[in-house]
């Protein structure tokens, strides 16, 4: 469409598809397809633009097409250098505005791909000399999306998106650990009761339980990790069903050489591109694996205000950071929202896994056309992950205090710790002596000395609380 056929006022710029011409704002780099799915999908209220991975993604994307077909003789220098140049102010962080979409959408991600195309047509052509809307110079169509379908774009523009935000993810984890493997160190002489079923079970430190947190947020760093490393493999060069329609001979292979070189990523094109196109699964386990960091990570949180409980009618083993006031009504009453606010994040993530395991079985024949809800829910989940890891760990676990007397106090009046005398008492008088306790209300200790089972000194040494929080041979004499 030549300048003068768009009819431009100072306000608007007239656009055309294959449903119509359409007024767009003059100062907007989206076009008119961007425009149709505004008005179609005001579903979440969440823009393409409040994820900036995903859109470095794209941009990442298109740049490397450009090239890609400008080095096989497809597209010439003038449009390729302006391609290039609008995807790296993209890369740069301007215009993400423009990026107007609502995340959820139907059409398999058609509206994604189609508002970068026409951003990067048109800050291409304001590059080119031209002005917004001069498709003849530069199409989002026949230049930006050459040798290009949504259903190759779109996935490959998801994969990299998580792969950019798993590292902010992993990192969050990973400082989240150090926080709760530095209480295991500075608790490790705090003597407390270990519990089952809310039941008391035998002593153990409180480093110990805090060490035993750090190991399953490093679990969850390796799984993660692991997992994100499968969708490595793309399927850029499938164009619409995986068959390369309209691409030439060799691009899938060169594209994606292309795009490990810019964004540093060891990409590799999928073995059977038809199955990649079709196939979502290898999200699913991405996103199972982000519903298993948490899980792990609400059961912290739960164990924290279990042993937070109190401060003079619960557990009261710890203390956690009194961040703000916890009632309207109750003076005084401080509540544990940070890990209320984290189990909440987690139990987003969990919903999110059976969206994206819905979305990825639906898919029918050559396409999963509901992608789209699967890239809000793996780049949300992420985004809650890191930010549910930061605020736990600096909001909460960095501050909390061990409430030592009390541990104690637990430990010597439980009458869990008739299981350490089972190994000279017996199972069966080991049962005796706990339900004796119970009912009479006496401590273990006491009734075992009273009954002339065991002496003084044997007795010290086998209920000494420290002597039950790891593996230890028992004296033949005592067997």
């Amino acid at each position: 469409m030549r300048t003068q056929e768009l009819q431009e006022s100072s306000t608007t710029r007239w656009e055309h598809d294959s449903l119509g011409t359409r007024a767009v704002a003059a100062e907007a780099y989206y076009g008119i397809q961007t425009l149709r799915a505004v008005e179609n999908f005001p579903i979440s209220g969440v823009q393409l633009s409040q994820f900036p991975p995903l859109i470095r993604a794209l941009a990442y994307i298109k740049k490397a097409c450009a090239l890609t077909n400008h080095e096989l003789g497809l597209l010439d220098t003038d449009r390729t250098d302006a391609i290039a140049k609008a995807c790296d102010e993209l890369l740069a962080g301007k215009y993400k505005n423009e990026f107007v979409v609502d995340m959820i959408q139907g059409g398999a991600g058609t509206s994604t791909n189609m508002n970068a195309n026409e951003v990067i047509a048109n800050r291409g052509l304001e590059i080119m000399a031209h002005h917004k809307g001069e498709y003849d110079f530069l199409h989002p169509n026949d230049h930006v999306n050459m040798s290009q379908s949504t259903n190759d774009v779109y996935p490959t523009a998801i994969k990299l998106a998580v792969l950019f935000m798993v590292d902010d993810t992993l990192a969050a984890l990973q400082k989240l650990e150090n926080s709760l493997n530095r209480k295991g160190k500075e608790f490790a002489n705090v003597i407390k009761m270990g519990r089952t079923e809310n039941q008391d079970a035998v002593p153990m430190t409180l480093g110990q339980e805090f060490e035993a947190y750090g190991v399953m947020i490093s679990q969850s760093q390796d799984r993660l990790s692991y997992a994100t490393k499968l969708i490595q493999e793309i399927n850029l060069g499938a164009t619409a069903i995986g068959t390369g329609i309209n691409s030439p001979p060799g691009y899938a292979e060169r594209v994606t050489e292309v795009l490990a070189e810019l964004t540093g990523i060891a990409l590799v094109k999928a073995p059977n591109l038809v199955e990649a196109t079709q196939d979502a699964s290898e999200y699913v386990q991405v996103s199972a694996t982000m519903k298993r960091t948490a899980v792990q990570v609400s059961k912290i949180c739960n164990d924290l205000r279990w042993l937070s409980s109190g401060p003079r009618c619960g557990l009261g083993e710890i203390q956690l950071p009194a961040v703000q006031p916890g009632s309207s009504i109750m003076p005084g009453k401080v509540n544990p929202v940070i890990p209320e606010v984290v189990r909440q994040v987690c139990f987003q993530v969990m919903a999110g896994d059976l969206a994206v395991t819905m979305a990825a079985e639906a898919g029918e024949l050559e396409l999963n056309a509901f992608e789209p809800i699967i890239a809000f829910n793996l780049l949300q989940g992420l985004q809650f992950l890191t930010n549910g890891c930061t605020v736990l760990r600096e909001r909460c676990i960095d501050g909390i205090q061990a409430n030592v007397d009390q541990c104690r106090r637990y430990v010597e009046n439980s009458i869990g710790l008739v299981t350490a005398l089972n190994p000279v008492l017996g199972y069966e008088r080991s049962v005796s002596l706990a339900k004796q306790a119970l009912n009479e209300g006496e401590s273990v200790y006491q009734l075992v000395l009273k009954n002339g089972w065991l002496s003084q000194d044997q007795l010290d040494d086998m209920l000494n609380p420290e002597n039950m929080i790891h593996p230890r041979q028992i004296p033949p004499s005592r067997q």
